[in-house]
This record gives structure tokens, C-alpha cells and sequence, in this order.
């Protein structure tokens, strides 16, 4: 007896990603293109048991086909080969005072969150309908929240995405639950329980004792799956895993940074154990990157200055750190800001989603948001959601880094207003956050 492959829930099936699949072995340099049409062939049959048989034979033979002779590029998923390559950058001896870095980590909480909730009720929309919306309701370039008062029927039947009902935040009493969120508070409970030197194997267990499976999408989705058929870390981020590089580890490394201010290696290699159990290459760099920049964050205001200490932690041979380094180039030589999120678009297609969720799409946009922002947090987060691409995860990605620079103080209360103190979570036994309260452990939890 075999299961019926459709009594299986939407996005649990390696079939349904077979065309992500095969994009990401060319991304990864797979000798692969030659198998493009029997790719599409078997993505187009019914979905099935037939389907799944053929997908099972396609993962062997993604598994055994070598790299290509000219690609160019190294990116090894072990810390020690990560670490061999790397282009570290100094940055100043951290400063310790308490007042200061509480304001700092509660910049970076409220930070994340309120970028988070500007991008939440957009998430999945694409900027051909996202920027007329916004040019109707006198928000573009957007500066403010989305509000339900927005959405009349009118302007809500003008639009193929759904508009209403989402969260906005005049419609809610406190920060709502979000994956962008909910790792975050995962990461402070892995630290109490496991200490800073927790392994990547207690990330697994803390995911299956905290959320459902539903509660976890993509590539935390099939690792989770994985870990319950016996696989560990680094396997579960590779068995039957066509998302090994989107942007799911991206949003789960800020409170590595949090608790390593001033030490970006420390911050990086928190972020690797807990990216390992799901990604690889360019995944885990991107949630590398995240927590290293944070980690500068608290010790220089430089933005350019925290990008590359975010860079210094991941191979130089990457196309993360390529692609990145491209746009502080274009940067440099005078490119415009409408210019640069013009050719991130030209890059990547915001309607294939391989290339909305991936890593380094995503990564360029929080570059970007940060570099052409200027620090300032209103117009950097903004910035971030109105481009598109995973508008949530940038917006919160990008308010993080900034609170931890600006600091609690540098948010207008107009931000931190409709939170109310208190962040909802879809996590087992801990259905709400007193931020708070957050924020005092996080000290706890921080070396210096």
C-alpha cells in the first residue's frame, strides 16, 4: 500500500516545485539545462501518485548531476568553508552602556515589527496593481501605514488582489502574528532553554514542539516534514527541498544579532546553526548576513559600513555577496533610486515566485532600502514594501537593522502606536508577547 499523493496538503508535495527545482539547479551551477523539458513535461502532468513517482526520479538525478565547467562561483554550506572565504571587515571596538543598547534592542524589536506590520496586508501582491493602489489612496511614494479606511468597495473592486480584511493597523489592538515575528520569539525561547550554544538539532525540536507544520511554509515547511521522517541537519535542508534558498531563513536571524552587538562572527555563525536546518548556500549567507548587519548596527551608523560588515561574514565567492556588491557599485557610480529598484525588477520577476521569494531578490531590496533610505526609518521601510517582492519580510528586515542603529527613540511614535506593547504569536503556550518584557531578556541573553 502507498499513500495517495493528493490526500497530502498543498505544499507538501516535492512535485508542486518541480519547476523551482529545476531554476534553482541552475542557480546552484547544475549541469542541468539539457533536462529542462522533461522538467516541464512531468510539472505538467495531473497531479498524482504518477506525478510524485517521476518528481522522486527527477530529485536523483538533481542529486547526481555534477556542476557545470564555467560556473564561477564557490559557496560551500559548512562554517568552516564559509568561514575560509570570507572578507571580513573591522569595525569599532563595541562601547558598552545600558541605557544605550536597551534603546538600541528596543529599536530593534519595535523595528522589525512595525516594518513587518506596514508590509503585512500587501504581502503576495505584485507592484503592477500594488503602486496605482497606493498613487489612488495618496500614498507614493509611501510614507504611512496602510489603513483598512483605504480599502472602500470601490477601490477594493478595482484590484485582483485581495484587499480586504487583511491587518491593518487601524483595524487591530495589537501587533498580529506573522512568521517574520514568531521567529524571532522562537529564537529568545531557543536561548532560554538551550543557551548561545545551542546546535542546530535543538532548532528542530523547539519547531516541532512549537508550531504546527501549517504554521511553516516553504523550506521550513519541508524540513519540518523532514525532521519527522528522521532526517538532521544539514540533510533535512536538502532532502526533496526545491526552496533550500528563498527567504525563510532570511527573517529568523535577528535575534542573533540582537544578542551579539558589536560582533557580527558571533551573531553569523548563531545564524548559520539555526539556517542549516533548512537551507543552503545562499539560504543560510542570507540569514547570515542579516544577523552580522545587525551586529554592526550597534556600533556604527555607517550604512554602508553595516552592509559590508554583514558581507564580511559569508564567502566572497558568492552570488549574494556578488550581487549585493553589484548594486553598492551601481551605487557609487550614480545610479538613482527609482533606477536601482528598476534593475533589481529587470533581475528578478516578481510573478515567478522562485525568483519573489528568493534570497538574494529579497536581499537586494533590503540593501537597497537601507543605501538609498539614509538611515531614515520612515522612508527606508517604506521603501522596502513599495518595491515589492516579499513586502513583510523586507519591511521587517530593514526596521530591524535600523532600530538597532536609530534606537527606539529614533521611531516616530506614529509607528509604535497601533502595537500597543504586545505582539500576538502563533507559537504553543505563548499566544502573546509583552514587548516589554522581550526586550529585558533580550539583555539577559546578550554578551558584549
Amino acid at each position: 500500500m502507498i499513500p495517495d499523493i493528493l490526500n497530502i496538503l498543498p505544499g507538501e508535495s516535492y512535485s508542486e516545485g518541480l519547476l523551482y527545482e529545476y531554476q534553482q539547479s541552475m542557480d546552484e551551477g547544475k549541469d542541468i539545462e539539457k533536462f529542462k523539458n522533461l522538467f516541464e513535461e512531468i510539472a505538467r502532468l495531473e497531479p498524482g501518485n504518477i506525478r510524485e513517482g517521476f518528481a522522486d526520479m527527477l530529485f536523483e538525478l538533481v542529486q547526481q548531476t555534477p556542476q557545470r565547467t564555467d560556473y564561477s562561483f564557490n559557496e560551500p554550506s559548512d562554517l568552516d568553508g564559509i568561514r575560509h572565504l570570507r572578507n571580513e571587515r573591522k569595525l569599532p571596538e563595541y562601547q558598552y552602556n545600558q541605557q544605550n543598547l536597551k534603546n538600541r534592542i528596543a529599536g530593534a524589536w519595535y523595528g522589525r515589527i512595525c516594518g513587518c506590520l506596514l508590509g503585512k496586508p500587501v504581502e503576495l501582491i505584485h507592484t503592477d496593481e500594488l503602486v496605482p493602489f497606493l498613487k489612488e489612496t495618496g500614498n507614493y511614494p509611501m510614507k504611512r501605514y496602510i489603513l483598512a479606511s483605504d480599502v472602500t468597495d470601490e477601490i477594493a473592486g478595482k484590484y485582483e488582489f485581495q484587499l480586504k480584511g487583511k491587518c491593518y493597523p487601524d483595524t487591530i489592538s495589537c501587533a498580529p502574528a506573522d512568521d517574520d515575528t514568531n521567529y524571532t520569539v522562537m529564537a529568545q525561547m531557543l536561548i532560554e532553554k538551550c543557551g548561545r550554544d545551542f546546535k542546530s538539532s535543538d532548532i528542530a525540536q523547539l519547531w516541532i514542539e512549537s508550531q504546527p507544520r501549517t504554521a511553516y511554509c516553504t523550506a521550513e515547511r519541508t524540513a519540518y516534514l523532514n525532521f519527522t521522517k528522521g532526517f538532521a541537519a544539514p540533510e533535512s535542508a536538502i532532502y526533496k527541498n526545491p526552496y533550500r534558498e528563498w527567504i525563510g531563513a532570511q527573517i529568523r536571524g535577528d535575534y542573533y544579532g540582537y544578542i551579539n552587538p558589536g560582533q557580527p562572527e558571533a551573531a553569523a555563525e548563531m545564524a548559520w546553526k539555526d539556517a542549516s536546518v533548512s537551507h543552503i548556500k545562499n539560504g543560510i549567507y542570507g540569514e547570515m548576513f542579516v544577523a552580522a548587519m545587525i551586529a554592526c548596527a550597534a556600533v556604527t551608523d555607517d550604512l554602508e559600513e553595516i552592509i559590508r560588515g554583514g558581507l564580511g561574514q559569508i564567502p566572497s565567492t558568492s552570488r549574494l555577496y556578488a550581487s549585493v556588491e553589484g548594486l553598492l557599485e551601481k551605487y557609487h557610480n550614480g545610479m538613482k533610486q527609482e533606477e536601482c529598484f528598476a534593475w533589481i525588477h529587470e533581475l528578478y520577476d516578481e510573478k515567478f515566485l522562485h525568483d519573489w521569494c528568493h534570497t538574494i531578490s529579497n536581499a537586494l531590496v533590503v540593501s537597497a532600502s537601507l543605501i538609498y533610505g539614509q538611515g531614515d526609518y520612515r522612508k527606508s521601510i517604506c521603501m522596502a514594501v513599495e518595491t515589492g517582492f516579499d513586502t513583510d519580510c523586507n519591511g521587517a528586515t530593514v526596521g530591524s537593522i535600523l532600530g538597532m542603529r536609530n534606537g527606539f527613540n529614533g521611531i516616530d511614535n506614529y509607528w509604535i502606536e497601533p502595537v500597543h506593547g504586545t505582539l500576538e504569536t502563533n507559537i504553543a503556550g505563548c499566544s502573546r508577547i509583552n514587548l516589554d518584557e522581550a526586550i529585558e531578556k533580550t539583555l539577559l541573553h546578550t554578551t558584549y
